[in-house]
């Protein structure tokens, strides 16, 4: 019998902060075929309407799934997860793995119980994130901080144009709060562009906290939805798209070459 070829896996963002998902997910399944679609063209995804992402995200996917004809599809973004992850489910058979804020974990772990989520404006506005507060978060005080210029610092980050330590500070401080001697312990990073920005988060944050990557989870659940599929004994293979077409300027190119591109 023929052997079962690798698995096709696309992952997709509005930008490259799902390249922190693609890195995982690559060690989850290093013999898979791998496609990275950044929707650059309809970039930043948490200030637009939802109508519109919920139709602008079927119709990037939709065509990327008749050109590649992936086995299993992660949607390495929290606003588009949160807001048309239900529809794509239902437009499509290919399965998908989402990206939701780790407030249940970040709960779990907390000590002092007092955490923040720190995500896109339109993340932590939306129901969906307050339902998982009100079904994982019992006991904990949960500060949802929305941020309006983040996501754009982390792609500027990498294009090597990176914001000052002011404006990194200005935007995560709201996550800090001291209540009764009890301090925020663990921020949730509820957007895959933030990681990039770990770093600069550790040295203006007001105090050390537990800055909680969702990505180690996503690609335990593509692992766990592929499990059928042996891993084969060859190396994976990767490709990146940008929906403008553009080619990337030397800085981008230098950090992309560093997750393999």
């Amino acid at each position: 019998m023929p052997e079962t070829p690798p698995p096709t896996i696309l992952v997709f963002d509005s930008g490259v902060g799902g390249l922190t998902v693609f890195r995982e997910a690559k060690t989850a399944r290093p013999d898979a075929a791998f496609v990275y679609l950044a929707d650059d063209a309809g970039f930043p995804y948490g200030n637009q309407p939802e109508d519109k992402l919920i139709a602008r995200t079927a119709d990037v996917i939709g065509a990327a799934i008749a050109r590649h004809a992936p086995d299993l599809i992660v949607v390495a973004c929290n606003t588009a997860s949160v807001i048309a992850l239900a529809d794509l489910r239902a437009r499509f058979t290919v399965p998908f793995v989402g990206t939701v804020p780790a407030i249940k974990p970040a709960c779990a772990q907390s000590r002092t119980k007092r955490i923040a989520v720190l995500g896109t404006q339109a993340t932590v506005s939306r129901e969906y994130t307050r339902a998982l507060i009100r079904e994982f978060a019992s006991g904990c005080h949960v500060a949802l901080v929305g941020s309006p210029r983040l996501a754009t610092y982390a792609e500027a980050e990498l294009a090597g144009t990176p914001a000052t330590d002011v404006e990194i500070a200005g935007e995560i401080l709201p996550c800090f709060l001291d209540e009764e001697g009890q301090r925020t312990d663990t921020v949730v990073l509820a957007c895959t562009q933030y990681p990039l920005l770990a770093e600069r988060f550790r040295r203006v944050a007001p105090w050390p906290v537990e800055w909680l990557d969702p990505a180690p989870a996503i690609a335990r659940r593509v692992a766990d939805l592929l499990r059928e599929r042996p891993v084969a004994a060859v190396a994976c293979t990767q490709t990146i798209e940008f929906t403008s077409g553009r080619t990337p300027p030397p800085t981008l190119k230098k950090a992309l070459a560093a997750f393999g591109f």
